[in-house]
This record gives structure tokens, C-alpha cells and sequence, in this order.
């Protein structure tokens, strides 16, 4: 049986994110989100989390987006404190990876402080996969015996086999094209038994409009997500199991 994860990033972005995160999974095929713990929907998407213990929640690490949790940064932190931009780090770049494995664990201990088991990690913008960050993200991976998102490129990923780090057999970006009919489906897991694919639903609110570059592409994953015929035609399957990270 193949093993196929549908994850929603951005889990406590704002309310509007969260909403649209947690009818994907009540009316949809989402099967899995990653909390962003520094993020101002944070508490509310914990309380959403209490009333859909079906849904696995990872953790959302964050470098990119807000305010960190930890105050005493210096280099992953601009001038007014809040984290650098996802610009910062296309190109060389220089910061103390300290702060960074400080900040991140600050953040997952931030997630176990809700009463939650994290099903595994990410990163928000995929910074987990830039300069030595995935150095950090392993590291923290392996101290708290988490599987991990399969973004960082194949000779990152036969480490993690290395190391005995679970994670997908593959992972896919573009949900609409990857879910839109059965022989995308198949293309998907021709060579593959576990596959996660990103998606960021969501209902549009003040904050994300505000705060974020992507924004109505989201109310049409949402859409796409809770689909009547994609809803059917994907659990209708029967060589395809929808599941979470805890199952891979």
C-alpha cells in the first residue's frame, strides 16, 4: 500500500490560516499540518489541534517569519529583532548556527508545552535546507526522535537513512498538478512507496493579508483540497492510503 502525506504548512500563522487548515482536514484529504510556534494564531491553532486528534501536527521551524521566541539573537535578527528574510539566505551568508539550534528548540519545547506529540519537522521557506541549517535541523531531528520533511536533496536524504531518520520517499511541491487525476497519481508513486505533498490552505484574514506575499493562491489549495470529485477520486483508491508522518 502506498503511504501518501497531504501537509499544510503555516499552522498558527493567523486565524484565517488556521480555519482553512482544519476544514481541509474535516471536509478534505489534508492529513497533516506544521505549527509555527512564534507566530500569532499559535495558541488558537493549539486549540484547534484538541479537537482533531486525527490530524497530525508537526513542528513549523521558523527563521524567516515574525519574532523569534529567544530575545538574545544577534545574527539570525535584523536591527528591530525580528527574523531576517528568506533573501538573507540565497545567497552567502554568515550567522552563529547556535542561535539558530537554540531558537529551534526553544520552538519545539514551545510545541510540547500545548500537551501535543509532534509528528515530525519542517521549516518554514524550506530554510531548513540553506547553508549548515541542516546540520541544526538533524541534529534537533535526531535528539527528539522526530522524522523530517525530504527537502534537502538525495545526498541529504541517504543521511538520513544513515543516521536512522525516518522520512518520505519522496516529497512534491505542487499539490494541483500532483493530485489533479488518477495518472498524476500514478506518476507520483511510480518510484515510490511514501510520498508528502505541501499545500497552504487557508481563509483570507487581516494578518496573513498584511503580513504575507502569498496569500489568495492559498483559498484556491483550500478549494482544490475539499474538492467533492478530488476528495472521492483520491480515497477511493485502493493501492493509496492517506496517512501521517506517524505511519511512515
Amino acid at each position: 500500500m502506498k503511504k501518501l502525506i497531504i501537509n499544510a504548512d503555516d499552522f498558527g500563522y493567523s486565524r484565517g490560516v488556521n480555519f482553512g487548515i482544519v476544514d481541509a482536514h474535516r471536509l478534505g484529504i489534508l492529513t497533516s499540518t506544521t505549527l509555527m510556534t512564534n507566530m500569532p494564531g499559535a495558541d488558537h491553532a493549539a486549540e484547534l489541534a484538541d479537537q482533531f486528534p486525527d490530524l497530525g501536527i508537526g513542528v513549523h521551524l521558523v527563521l524567516t517569519c515574525g519574532r523569534p521566541l529567544l530575545r538574545t539573537h544577534k545574527t539570525i535578527v535584523d536591527v528591530q529583532g525580528n527574523f531576517r528574510k528568506l533573501d538573507f539566505y540565497k545567497g552567502a551568508f554568515t550567522i552563529d548556527y547556535d542561535e539558530v539550534y537554540a531558537e529551534w528548540k526553544t520552538q519545539i519545547e514551545a510545541f510540547l508545552s500545548y500537551g501535543l506529540e509532534p509528528t515530525h519537522l519542517d521549516s518554514h521557506h524550506h530554510v531548513n535546507s540553506f547553508g549548515s541549517i541542516p546540520d541544526v535541523f538533524l541534529t534537533l531531528a535526531k535528539e527528539y526522535r522526530l522524522p523530517v520533511r525530504n527537502n534537502m536533496g538525495e545526498k541529504t536524504a541517504a543521511e538520513l537513512k544513515r543516521k536512522g531518520i525516518k522520512t518520505t520517499d519522496s516529497f512534491s511541491y505542487l499539490i494541483e498538478t500532483t493530485l489533479k487525476d488518477d495518472e498524476a497519481l500514478d506518476n507520483l508513486f511510480k518510484n515510490h512507496d511514501s510520498v508528502e505533498v505541501m499545500s497552504h490552505p487557508a481563509y483570507l484574514d487581516k494578518e496573513l493579508l498584511a503580513s504575507s506575499s502569498f496569500t489568495f493562491p492559498r483559498v484556491d489549495e483550500l478549494e482544490f483540497l475539499t474538492d467533492e470529485e478530488i476528495v472521492t477520486r483520491v480515497r477511493s483508491r485502493k493501492d493509496i492510503q492517506l496517512v501521517t508522518y506517524q505511519s511512515i
